[in-house]
């Protein structure tokens, strides 16, 4: 960066370090000799793995806490030196934003606002553009706690936005979020980048995101792989990237599960019926390549196809994730469905929050249950595993009728919650203690089991640190390892990859394609719709309703022409919600009586 360029520039770190110490005494060095540069009006992203630092990098630009060593300056103000002078100019969202759940939109605004000194004019002049761009404005009186994941973000964003900062921090803004709701939320940051000339670093899982920003810092446990304009990192695939399809007797999951086992492929992922994957080195004749019996076709890289070249390079060379085993068989008689949801119906007094749903799912199936926010799906799971009784329908599970017995249910299921339900103050070992007594499993089976999870997961080096203390990745595994460690035959999973990043994304369908192939049923919700493809089938729902169900391929053909290309999941998500919604804000206004 030159003296020009420097004189612009709203945050410029050299060489910051910073390290913890863990309560087991272990030191962790979360940045290492990080440098990087923020000019005025840009949208910058910090991609990378859990553990790579970007929540630690952003916290010491919020002045949340100082660095070890290096430097930090924050709209000129050295950030460990004065962080009062730079809280007092910037707005920061964190990963878990501070709302008052039993305050209404405008009590959270106002509270924000009375904590920044903004006066009654300002408010007067501030709030109904903050409404205007959230899309709140007919909420203002709502508890903040009955708003949908997707609004309470927006709700975050202006409380955040409330006192006009000249820099924002975004620590994850999207994680957990709906397509729909995430779309909404980028709209607003680029209108705030691109109108109000207001400068945005933000950090991210989602790699496509990544695209849309004019500087992306690639990190990687604790140094800053490449920064720049995000099409150099993409650039690294070019001649790398290919498409193929699967061969007649494999799904594309396992396609993709065979080909992540290859020392020559650094990525797979399953993409609109084929499998999408990057190899470790360019190939002499990229259009003549043929893998496990199946032709290949380049494709032209994406930015996500270059971040995985750039961690394959900083790493030592991945071992293969190879299969988890079961250690006993999943017998199940008879052949008609495993799960099977007829006319289902939930209501919360006069709130109907599933609306006679009907479903079914066969031994070994994957099955998706997509929706927005607050569409009804981890109602349904709660159903479906004997946590909340059913309003009206039936549901069985393993051929038992959830209705009447659902504490003998249970001990075939497996249920990983949309926020895992683990024991922040007990260790990782004492997690899986807790859970392996609840399943009833005692002496010699308990131990042989506890030692399975800690080894099949990777979590043996981290037994002894607390449930509360681990990455957000290793939280991931050590929630399934809790829900298998009973050997379930059906197992739900309720938006278990939220948050994590590509790496663990990858790690954690490789297991889930092996599990399926030895006759676990799984039922998952996602917000990430690519992962959709891993699915046999999958059923969109909205507002307690399911609005299409069918195989991926036959969900994408709902997406029409509209797109103008092939369309994704996401694509074909966003139409079927989208159409529904306006049929249903038709049908009430129009006149009673009307044909």
């Amino acid at each position: 960066m030159n003296d020009a360029q420097k004189s612009t520039a709203v945050l410029v770190g050299r060489n910051i370090r910073k390290s913890f110490r863990r309560e087991t005494g272990e030191w962790v060095l979360a940045l290492d000799g990080v440098s990087l540069d923020v000019a005025r009006g840009t949208l910058a992203a910090l991609v990378g793995p859990d553990g790579a630092g970007k929540t630690t990098l952003i916290r010491l630009a919020a002045g949340l806490m100082s660095a070890d060593a290096g430097e930090l300056t924050v709209l000129g103000v050295n950030a460990a030196a004065e962080p009062q002078q730079v809280q007092d100019r910037i707005g920061y969202m964190p990963q878990k934003f501070g709302l008052y759940e039993d305050l209404t939109v405008k009590e959270n605004l106002d509270l924000y606002a009375d904590m920044h000194g903004v006066g009654s004019d300002e408010r007067r002049a501030r709030y109904p553009r903050l409404m205007e761009m959230t899309a709140l404005g007919p909420f203002t009186e709502r508890l903040a706690g009955q708003l949908s994941g997707g609004m309470k973000q927006k709700l975050g964003l202006a409380c955040t936005l409330v006192r006009a900062p000249e820099l924002l921090l975004l620590d994850e803004p999207t994680v957990g979020v709906d397509p729909l709701s995430r779309r909404e939320l980028w709209e607003i940051i680029l209108r705030l980048v691109d109108k109000q000339g207001l400068t945005v670093l933000l950090s991210t899982s989602y790699l496509d995101e990544a695209e849309r920003c004019g500087n992306v810092i690639v990190m990687h446990q604790g140094k800053a792989l490449a920064q720049g304009d995000p099409h150099a990192v993409q650039r690294l695939a070019e001649g790398r990237t290919f498409l193929a399809g699967p061969p007649a007797d494999r799904k594309a999951r396992e396609f993709q599960a065979g080909l992540l086992d290859r020392p020559d492929v650094i990525d797979a992922v399953p993409e609109g019926g084929r499998v999408r994957f990057v190899l470790a080195g360019e190939v002499s004749t990229p259009d003549e390549i043929t893998f496990d019996g199946a032709p290949a076709s380049p494709e032209s890289p994406r930015f996500e196809d270059g971040f995985m070249i750039l961690l394959h390079r900083s790493s030592a060379p991945r071992a293969a994730l190879g299969a988890m085993a079961q250690e006993r068989s999943i017998e199940v008689p008879g052949n008609g469905p495993i799960v099977q949801v007829r006319d289902l119906v939930r209501q919360f007094g006069a709130f109907i929050a599933v609306d006679r749903i009907s479903f079914d799912v066969r031994r070994g199936e994957i099955f998706g249950l997509l929706g927005p926010n607050g569409a009804g799906k981890t109602t349904t799971f709660r159903m479906l595993c004997g946590l909340l009784p059913a309003t009206g329908g039936t549901l069985h599970v393993g051929g038992v009728d959830l209705r009447r017995a659902r504490a003998s249910a249970r001990q075939r299921i497996g249920y990983v919650a949309q926020k895992f339900s683990l024991y922040g103050q007990l260790t990782v070992t004492e997690n899986l203690q807790f859970f392996a007594s609840a399943y009833n499993l005692r002496g010699r089976r308990k131990r042989d089991r506890i030692d399975w999870a800690l080894r099949h997961f990777d979590l043996a080096p981290l037994a002894d640190l607390d449930g509360a203390d681990l990455p957000g990745g290793f939280k991931q595994r050590l929630a399934m390892a809790a829900a298998l460690l009973h050997e379930p035959e059906t197992l739900f999973l309720d938006e278990p990859t939220s948050g994590a990043d590509p790496l663990a994304r990858r790690e954690f369908w490789r297991r889930i394609t092996a599990l399926s192939a030895q006759g676990v049923t799984v039922v998952i919700t996602t917000h990430f719709m690519e992962e959709a493809e891993y699915c046999d089938r999958v059923a969109i729902m909205d507002a307690g309703r399911v609005l299409a169900q069918g195989t991926p391929a036959e969900i994408r053909r709902l997406a029409g022409a509209e797109w103008g290309r092939s369309p994704t999941m996401e694509d074909a998500f966003i139409t079927v919600v989208e159409r529904a919604r306006r049929r249903e804000s038709a049908e009430r206004a129009a006149p009673r009586g009307a044909a």
